[in-house]
This record gives C-alpha cells, sequence and structure tokens, in this order.
C-alpha cells in the first residue's frame, strides 16, 4: 500500500508540472548550455529563451544565437515566445516588448554586441554611453 501511495504521489507532481505555466527560467551560470553553439552561458544579461508552441524551452548565450537558431529550426520555433534578458536588471521580458541597441563598445558572448532594454528611455541613454545603434 505504501509502494502504491508513493506512486501516486509521484505521478500527481509530474502531472502537476506538466500543466503548469511556462515562462522564462532563471539561467544557471556555467551549467545551462546555448541550445545554438553548445556553449555554457556566462553572462546572463546577454541570455535569451525561446518557448516553443508545445512548451520546450531553448537557451541562449547571446541574442545572435537566438537569431541564427531561427532561421535554422523554423519548423520548431514558428510562433514560438521570445524572452530576452532586461540589460539593467537581468530580468527576462518578451523580445517584441523590448529596444535593442547593437553595435558601439557593446561586447557580447558570441559577437552578436547587441543588449536589450525594456525601458526605451534605459536604451538611448546607453546607446550614447556606449556609441551604440538603437534598432528596432
Amino acid at each position: 500500500m505504501r509502494l502504491f501511495s508513493k506512486l501516486l504521489l509521484a505521478s500527481s507532481m509530474v502531472f502537476l508540472a506538466a500543466c503548469s505555466e511556462t515562462g522564462p527560467q532563471e539561467i544557471n551560470v556555467g551549467k545551462d548550455q546555448c541550445d545554438n553553439c553548445k556553449k555554457a552561458i556566462s553572462v546572463p544579461k546577454y541570455a535569451t529563451q525561446l518557448i516553443t508552441e508545445k512548451g520546450r524551452l531553448y537557451k541562449f548565450d547571446d541574442i545572435s544565437c537566438l537569431n541564427d537558431y531561427e532561421v535554422s529550426n523554423t519548423e520548431t520555433t514558428a510562433n514560438a515566445k521570445k524572452y530576452v534578458a532586461d540589460f539593467p536588471t537581468g530580468k527576462f521580458i518578451e523580445s517584441n516588448t523590448a529596444t535593442f541597441i547593437k553595435g558601439g563598445d557593446i561586447k557580447s558572448p558570441m559577437g552578436g554586441n547587441t543588449q536589450a532594454y525594456q525601458e526605451k528611455a534605459a536604451a538611448e541613454k546607453a546607446a550614447t554611453e556606449l556609441q551604440a545603434t538603437l534598432t528596432q
């Protein structure tokens, strides 16, 4: 009877986990691997995440790795939600709400040299300071 109770509890936990809403997850620095280039994610402020329609989560170490992955995997990534780290806070925000700056003195892990910002004013200030270009 105890074995049955343990099995019931375990299956309930799996069921609840499967039904929970998926969203971006915290980056485990040095442990999580980029799903595009396979390098360890070392700078979480440049990290991105993609969640497919089916709920599969992919993590990337640079915005350019996410973009490359999308181009190479259009069937998997169609209608996926994309998240980028707000550079000042490291908090994940939906990509379509972010303001991006690129180039200048920005040095990202894979050379995409792009930062994301939740607040447009912060992006404009950073672009000026870093001699970067405001995009999107």
